[in-house]
């Protein structure tokens, strides 16, 4: 099964409810080398599911001491392909390795400047 770091409203229980129909249940990580900046979502749906229209989103900055705390949850790939339609096009799937050594799949953004 995928792993996913989830850093933000993917930890929302309303939002894994509408996504894949359950609660997941995870275990808490951390995402090192990267940072949260503020993210405005234009899609309504996903405004609507989550609640917010500002998100996050995780930018890598390669500085090992920038570290993003998050959960780790276990997925179906169908649930992973329902975690890609959920998430807005600013996003992008990658994998990582998280501070307890595991990979995981985690949506991220571009690099911060400076």
């Amino acid at each position: 099964m995928p792993a996913l770091f989830s850093y933000g409203t993917l930890q929302q229980r309303e939002v894994q409810l509408a996504t894949y129909g359950r609660e997941l249940e995870g275990t808490p990580d951390a995402l090192p080398g990267y940072r949260l900046v503020p993210l405005v979502i234009d899609d309504p749906r996903v405004v609507h599911v989550s609640g917010k229209a500002v998100h996050t989103i995780a930018r890598p900055t390669f500085n090992p001491e920038d570290r993003i705390p998050g959960t780790i949850f276990e997925l179906t790939e169908e649930e992973l392909e329902s975690t890609d339609a959920y998430e807005t096009s600013a996003y992008r799937r990658v994998q990582a390795t998280l501070e307890s050594g595991r990979t995981a799949w985690v949506y991220v953004g571009s690099v911060v400047d400076g």
